[in-house]
């Protein structure tokens, strides 16, 4: 018998679909998973075994296959353990849903006893896959992020067996909704501000100067003068942050597995690299590409302090992020496509001995 749930994967800062199909056979105890998947979905196999049997069922002594379809797209990470489990329970007959599986999307990581860990990228797959019009099963650490895509049927669950008790109509789970206005509404308070600097008054009119016009800025001073001071503030007197943008910035940060405070992020963000960080790092790549620091300063700020302390070829890979305001990333399969708008600010001593 073949069992067919649905999940999804991120390729960029967008989300897919993906069946995923389990089937058991007669033939040796086996699991072999096809679709392309890396080495976190293979050994989805040992935590879903694990997780099976600490929750009260018997995991089937058969050869298991599992496809990830679309076959010929590469994909990462754990969130496929819940629905590779609960494809083996309903293949193996322990698991006969009362309510269509198929309206669902599944995602989360299981634990060898069986409870649901939080996965990251829940935001863009949930907005990419609405439009599929089905409800989403999730983990529960994950629903307050997934509920800023409003509208939809949001279903928190802690572990395994609470899942099939409620497939099984034994059990209910309200949806979680939230009010994307309110949430936007609410902007919380930073631990710095631009009104607390006493003095500097050349500099903060140079840098207001800078973010009314949408400038870069570079600061030039001794150690001990205030510039990464000045910098970490600079965030405080950008305008705040409308709501689509909260949603794109959201979703980049929820790809990269960042925590906030909050669900959304309603702060512009400031990212400060160290000056050993690689080129990739720096504008993202990888060979399932990821979001780099220019990303994640999209709609903010990124400051490189000890600037010419950069390596040459990690400066000039920021030439295409300054002029287009994006980052292409080419691979053979693909072209990913990453926003990267943000204000760069650098500061450096003004000679290398620190001394003027």
């Amino acid at each position: 018998m073949v069992a067919t749930l649905f999940g999804g994967y991120t390729l960029g800062i967008d989300g897919f679909r993906v069946s995923v199909e389990v089937d058991i056979s007669d033939g040796l105890p086996s699991v072999t998973v096809v679709g392309l998947a890396n080495t976190a979905v293979k050994e989805a196999r040992d935590r879903v075994k694990s997780a099976i049997k600490n929750s009260g069922f018997k995991y089937p002594a058969s050869k298991i296959t599992v496809n990830l379809a679309p076959a010929d797209v590469k994909k990462e990470g754990a969130l496929f353990d819940l629905p590779i489990a609960l494809g083996i329970l309903i293949s193996s007959n322990q698991l006969r849903p009362f309510r269509d599986i198929g309206r669902y999307f599944l995602f989360g990581e299981l634990s060898l006893d069986g409870s649901i860990r939080p996965v990251r990228g829940i935001l863009p797959l949930v907005l990419s896959l609405s439009k599929y019009g089905k409800a989403f099963i999730l983990p529960e650490q994950n629903v307050a992020e997934a509920s800023i895509a409003n509208k939809l049927d949001i279903l928190g669950v802690k572990n395994l067996k609470e899942v099939v008790l409620f497939l099984e109509k034994k059990s209910d789970i309200l949806p979680l909704r939230v009010n994307p206005d309110e949430s936007a509404a609410r902007h919380p308070a930073t631990e710095t501000d631009f009104s607390e600097i006493k003095g500097q008054r050349f500099v903060k009119r140079a840098l207001e100067v800078a973010v009314s016009g949408g400038h870069n800025i570079l600061m030039i001073g001794p150690p001990g003068s205030g510039k990464t001071m000045l910098a970490k503030r600079i965030p405080t007197i950008l305008p705040p942050l409308p709501y689509p943008e909260m949603i794109e910035t959201t979703k980049i940060h929820s790809i990269c597995g960042l925590p906030h405070a909050t669900p959304l992020v309603r702060s512009r963000p400031f990212r400060a690299p160290h000056h050993t960080i690689s080129d990739v790092a720096m504008v993202g790549g990888g060979s399932i590409p990821r979001p780099g620091e220019v990303s994640l300063a999209h709609n903010g700020v990124l400051f490189l302090d000890e600037l010419p302390e950069f390596p040459r070829h990690v400066l000039e890979a920021l030439r295409e992020p300054l002029e287009e305001g994006a980052v292409l990333i080419s691979r053979a399969h693909s072209s990913i496509h990453f926003p990267a708008q943000f204000m760069l600010v650098g500061a450096m001593n003004p000679c290398p001995c620190g001394s003027e």
